[in-house]
This record gives structure tokens, C-alpha cells and sequence, in this order.
């Protein structure tokens, strides 16, 4: 059982560069950078093949790492970010878009499958075990398998704009849930604050 005391990491998944910023698959980066302005993080900077900021969540040390890899090489640096930290794999936490959730919708697991995805997939292998966290994004299905890349490597559109910074300040609000263990908490937090009103 991890000690309340020990660090958590938590993992943006992503591509880095300008070209990817705005990509749907850059959702993890995009909710890593709002809840690291909410929370006042330490500046980013570049550390374990990547960059990182850290500061306090509700008493927990949380340190943010959005790999500079590319997603399929994703592991590599949360390997090196978790090794040097020491921070087990059941602390680690994995922000990533989700093609099976509806655009704005959140779920949190633990475990499981990777669906497809580079990221994680990358991480079960350096971890030897799919036991981390993920907070699944949701950034809904273009309809047809043969439109899966396009969809995942294009750009919000404006149109998405709205509901996008809504679900990014959602996030960082409820952060502090999910820093205390309380994932149900976080997630009808997220849901109640991205709600149409």
C-alpha cells in the first residue's frame, strides 16, 4: 500500500514540439500544463528525457512529466522519472485522450487494457505491468477505423474550443481529489463543473 506521504507522478501523454500542441492526441500535455498553472508548479523544465514541474496538491507532493519522446517512446522517460523519484507504479498516474469516451467525458482506472494506445502501451512494457493509474480523456470516435489517425493527430477545432477549456479548468479544480485517493470524487467533480450551464 503506497505511504500518503510518498510522491505521486503524474504523466502527460502526448507529442512534444509546436506542430502537435493543439493535436487531440495532446490532451494529456494540455491537462498537465493547466493543473501545473492552478496549482502554482514550479516552472517546467527539462529533466528525465522530458519536462517536469512539481509542487503540492492537497498536502501531496505531485510531480508533472510530460515525456519529450514521442508517444511511443513514452516509457522511457517515465521509466527514468519513476526510477530516480522512486516512485512506484501504483503512484504513477497517466493523463491520455480516449477514443471510446465521448468528447469532455473523464473516467479513472487503474490497470487494464491500452486500447490501442502507443503511450500506454510503451509504459505497461517498461513497468512490466499495466498497475498505474489513467485518467481517460475523452475525445470521441470519428466513426470509421480508417479515420482514427487523422482524427487523433488533428487539431481541436474551434468549435471544440469551448468545451475543451472548460474540461481543462474542470480538471484542475478537481485535482486535488485525485491527489487524495478519491477518483469517484474527482471524477463527478469534473462531470459537475463540464456540465452545459
Amino acid at each position: 500500500m503506497p505511504s500518503q506521504d510518498s510522491p505521486l507522478l503524474w504523466v502527460g501523454l502526448g507529442n512534444p514540439g509546436g506542430e502537435h500542441a493543439r493535436q487531440r492526441h495532446n490532451i494529456g500535455f494540455m491537462a498537465l500544463d493547466a493543473i501545473a498553472r492552478r496549482h502554482r508548479f514550479s516552472p517546467w523544465r527539462k529533466r528525465f528525457k522530458g519536462e517536469v514541474s512539481e509542487g503540492t496538491i492537497a498536502g501531496r507532493r505531485v510531480w508533472a512529466l510530460k515525456p519529450a519522446t514521442y508517444m511511443n517512446a513514452s516509457g522511457d522517460a517515465v521509466q527514468q522519472a519513476a526510477s530516480f523519484l522512486k516512485i512506484p507504479p501504483a503512484d504513477v498516474t497517466a493523463f491520455h485522450d480516449e477514443l471510446d469516451l465521448a468528447p469532455g467525458k473523464v473516467r479513472v482506472k487503474t490497470g487494464g487494457g491500452v486500447a490501442g494506445h502507443n503511450g500506454l502501451r510503451d509504459m505497461r512494457r517498461v513497468f512490466g505491468s499495466p498497475d498505474f493509474g489513467r485518467v481517460r480523456i475523452g475525445i470521441g470516435h470519428p466513426g470509421h477505423k480508417d479515420a482514427v489517425t487523422g482524427h487523433v493527430l488533428g487539431n481541436f477545432a474551434k468549435q471544440d474550443q469551448a468545451w475543451v477549456e472548460k474540461l481543462l479548468d474542470a480538471l484542475a479544480d478537481a485535482a486535488p481529489m485525485l491527489a487524495e485517493g478519491r477518483p469517484e470524487d474527482f471524477m463527478t467533480r469534473v462531470a459537475l463543473l463540464t456540465q452545459e450551464g
